[in-house]
């Protein structure tokens, strides 16, 4: 940001095979992504980039960075139809970088992807459901959609995957994991109730 009253400005970085998914037919996505947080979202194709600034003054900051986590769902490869569950409260966007865990080695990171995804997508959409999530293997990154604690519990399963441990635990571990978040909505669902 740059003097005073200079409108502030948030900079995404777009994969350029993403950006038609971002602007959508006709425009559709980019449109809904303004309509729905009071931004003006310009596409930069030159660059690559994605620039969201305020429709107006008073647009609460949090519009603008809800509208930037979906362009960076979009460009991490969800379809905009899932990335479009980050509007929502409570939701946001967790991308494991799987080079930390595994380094740099193209034949470890197609193996450890192969263990997250699963034979025909099983294991990715098991830890989908179990958590309630969305999940996203990209090409050395898993991004995932969901509310925090879920969220949490589904990188906590893609990273034991690619530390090498076995499905079964894995999926043990968050069974464990989800009996205790579900356990604890039911108190504060209930804690409200009795308010």
């Amino acid at each position: 940001m740059s003097g005073e009253g200079a409108k502030p400005r948030i900079y995404v970085k777009v994969r350029p095979e993403r950006l038609g998914a971002v602007i959508g037919p006709q425009g559709e996505v980019k449109a809904e992504i303004m309509r729905r947080t009071g931004t003006v979202i310009t596409v930069d194709t030159e660059n690559s980039m994605v620039i969201v600034e305020p429709e107006a003054e008073g647009v609460p900051p949090v519009n603008m960075m809800k509208a930037a986590e979906v362009v960076k769902a979009i460009s991490l490869g969800f379809p905009p139809e899932k990335a479009f569950r980050l509007l929502e409260e409570d939701q946001i966007l967790v991308v494991v970088d799987l080079k930390q865990i595994v380094g740099d080695s193209q034949n470890h990171l197609r193996r450890i992807k192969g263990r997250i995804i699963g034979e025909g997508g099983r294991a990715r959409r098991a830890i989908e459901e179990m958590t309630d999530t969305y999940i996203n293997v990209g090409e050395h990154e898993v991004a995932i959609i969901g509310d925090y604690e879920r969220a949490m519990a589904a990188k906590q399963a893609i990273e034991m995957l690619a530390e090498g441990r076995m499905h079964s635990t894995v999926y043990r571990h968050l069974e464990r994991i989800m009996r205790e978040i579900k356990r604890r909505e039911r108190l504060r669902m209930w804690a409200r109730e009795e308010m």
